[in-house]
């Protein structure tokens, strides 16, 4: 594999972690609800679904999707769902009051965050597609394991790194002072995207 292939794929990699999604939308909640530190955990998380996805249309994934497309489909119904759970449960707890040192007080542990950014991830079959379908044809057949490693690495730390900087935004002060006037608002708009996301993943 040269350097340009590499490069190559690195910047799919790049493109698609910073795309809206479900994961972006949820480090933005996140973040603003729960601060820096859970937003990073929920981060590291993304990127840890993203690497399963990545590396599973690498060794093979994406042939078993072909060979048997009512298994992609049942995924996509499922995590589409899980997604619109989610939403509903944003909706329904839209109205509940909460005071500014709630926000920094209670968030959920590192590894509760860490385990929402993986479900979140794998709830979402869209990077399955694209590393099957797109990904993986910048990676040339008999490339070196050490060389697979290298963009696994790369594709952890695009979506790790895409999402600490979404984190980053919506935890500073003017961010979650916002929240907190419009926090009814806010969460039911949250909840509409999340659950047409995860209506369209189901759909499509």
């Amino acid at each position: 594999m040269t350097l340009a292939g590499f490069a190559a794929a690195w910047a799919l990699s790049l493109m698609a972690a910073a795309s809206p999604g479900p994961a972006v939308l949820m480090t933005a909640r996140v973040g603003v609800t729960e601060g820096l530190r859970t937003g990073m955990w929920l981060a590291v998380g993304i990127g840890l679904g993203a690497l399963f996805w990545a590396g599973s249309a690498l060794f093979g994934l994406s042939l078993l999707f072909k060979a048997a497309p009512a298994l992609l489909l049942a995924l996509k119904v499922l995590g589409g769902l899980y997604l619109v759970w989610i939403a509903i449960g944003l909706w329904r707890h839209a109205d509940e009051p909460m005071v500014e040192g709630e926000i920094a007080a209670t968030p959920r542990s590192a590894l509760s965050a860490l385990r929402l950014g993986i479900s979140t991830q794998l709830a979402n079959p869209k990077p399955a597609v694209f590393f099957g379908a797109v990904f993986l044809g910048t990676v040339p057949a008999g490339t070196p394991l050490w060389v697979v490693g290298l963009l696994l690495f790369a594709v952890f730390l695009n979506e790790a790194g895409c999402n600490i900087l979404v984190a980053r935004l919506f935890s500073l002060p003017a961010a979650r002072r916002g929240y907190l006037r419009l926090k009814s608002r806010i969460d039911r708009t949250f909840g509409v995207m999340l659950g047409l996301l995860g209506l369209k993943i189901a759909a499509t």
